[in-house]
């Protein structure tokens, strides 16, 4: 969700030939009339309803393509349909009435709260502590470092809402930790790159309530199921990387220097443990409150909040503590603001597509196909596979939730599941080339010297580490469809 708003000061490059500058304006506005116009003429043609919804899905796929807004590039064909299929006023109602009624909801209320939580402990710096926790408690197991990387991303990424930011941060300090103790660089990498991905199945999780949203289920239950999937991706990447370190003793320089290896002591263990007691608390906090029923969500993500702040003002007291709460607030507002807008879009589209009768067909087409649910489900994870390496998470939720919750609900897939294995698949996607911005994010930290240590890392080197987790990944859909209890035994027995 980073990408939704643009950093102050970002402006484009000024010193691009004149000619490459026009061709490239030519070729955007070639691709403008294709992808718009085009389909949009089609729309108001004498055409049937479900033309109508097919050639809104090619216009929003277009504008993606040429990177428009995701909130834009589905509000646009969203308006444009329903204007097609029921004339202006209902177009007009979609204007003035959708927007107020599918974002003032009390279910959403815990989007700002959550957000909020996330960038105040940002602001503390709990980064290094999380991290060192990891490496002081795990480093003793084969690919120790790699693991303590895992979990302390996991972690994090729990906490702080966003993969980016964490395999960032994580990026910095293990990398070139790991590249000193020997560690091959595909590896060091590997860890980093897998550091992030239960972070948003683990509450809080901005897209799981998202998802919630659009699914119309319940966030408090939602939230929950991404418990007990989140805990097994952090546990199956544990142990892929312990086998790799012991099948290839070379990845982890376990016949090298010995001496580069880091010894830790049990003082050193407890003094980390005490400065990353935070995120225990607050991973508490919330799925304590909400599975036992003493809190609401929003309650819930409004306590952690508060003790998030409390945390920042305690951390950053010698450095300007207010500024940092100020920058978390401000911050919070524009990213709190861009996700209600994607919201807006995508209740527009698919409503659209619901005049089109669009899922209606394709899930009669699915019904038709008499595949049972596993292989259902199995065909959608080569499609959202196929679909990461071109579009990022909320796009492919966005594009694909509305249309295939009545196939579900056909087949008896629970929509509490399903969020899941969607938003784990679009945290595939921002990793997947050659649109997955977490492999180029790595690639770009890897080139300072003070991270990489004067070991040559390439994008291929990249490319190579993340191909590497692609079966473990797979490994962990097919589990989650084999025992779907792993996602909904906790939401079935919450007290709230």
């Amino acid at each position: 969700m980073t990408d939704l708003i643009t950093p102050v000061g970002a402006e484009p490059a000024s010193d691009a030939p004149t000619g490459a500058s026009e061709r490239r304006g030519w070729l955007i506005l070639a691709a403008l009339l294709v992808s718009v116009l085009v389909p949009a003429a089609g729309m108001f043609a004498d055409v049937e309803r479900e033309i109508v919804g097919l050639l809104a899905i090619v216009m929003m796929l277009g504008l993606i393509f040429i990177k428009a807004p995701v909130a834009v590039a589905l509000m646009v064909p969203g308006l444009l349909g329903t204007l097609a299929l029921r004339g202006f006023p209902a177009m007009k109602s979609g204007l003035t009435d959708l927007p107020y009624n599918s974002t003032a909801t009390w279910t959403l209320s815990v989007i700002p709260m959550f957000v909020l939580m996330g960038l105040l402990l940002w602001q503390s710096g709990i980064t290094t502590r999380v991290y060192d926790t990891g490496r002081d408690w795990l480093g003793w197991l084969p690919g120790g470092l790699a693991i303590g990387t895992n979990f302390a991303g996991a972690g994090l990424s729990a906490v702080s809402g966003s993969s980016i930011a964490t395999t960032y941060a994580l990026a910095r300090v293990g990398v070139p930790e790991m590249i000193r103790a020997g560690y091959d660089k595909r590896l060091a990498i590997l860890a980093v790159a897998v550091s992030g991905l239960p972070g948003q199945l683990i509450p809080p999780s901005i897209m799981l309530v998202i998802y919630a949203g659009i699914a119309e289920v319940p966030v408090g239950p939602q939230l929950m199921a991404g418990v007990g999937p989140g805990v097994l991706v952090a546990l199956v990447f544990a142990v892929v990387i312990a086998g790799m370190s012991m099948v290839f003793p070379r990845l982890t320089n376990v016949t090298g220097d010995v001496a580069a290896k880091p010894r830790t002591t049990w003082a050193d263990r407890w003094r980390s443990l005490g400065g990353a007691w935070s995120i225990p608390v607050l991973i508490g906090i919330i799925i304590g409150g909400i599975y036992s029923g003493t809190l609401t969500v929003t309650e819930a993500g409004a306590v952690a909040a508060l003790v998030a702040m409390l945390l920042t003002l305690f951390y950053k007291r010698n450095d300007k503590p207010f500024a940092a709460i100020g920058q978390a607030s401000v911050s919070t507002v524009a990213s709190t603001g861009a996700i209600f807008f994607l919201i807006i879009g995508a209740t527009m589209f698919s409503r659209m597509l619901t005049l089109s009768g669009v899922t209606r067909g394709i899930g009669e087409w699915i019904i038709d196909m008499e595949l049972p649910s596993w292989q259902f489900l199995l065909l959608m994870t080569l499609i959202y596979l196929i679909m990461g390496m071109f579009l990022d998470p909320l796009a492919m939720m966005l594009l694909t939730v509305p249309i295939l919750i009545p196939t579900l609900e056909i087949l008896d897939i629970s929509l509490l599941w399903f969020g899941v294995f969607v938003v784990f698949m679009g945290e595939l996607a921002v990793l997947t080339p050659p649109v997955g911005i977490l492999a180029y994010i790595i690639h770009n930290i890897t080139k300072d010297p003070a991270v990489n240590r004067g070991t040559d890392i390439s994008l291929r080197d990249v490319f190579v580490a993340i191909a590497w987790m692609m079966p473990a990944s797979i490994l962990i859909v097919v589990i989650l469809i084999v025992f779907p209890e792993i996602a909904t035994y906790i939401p079935d027995h919450t007290g709230g």
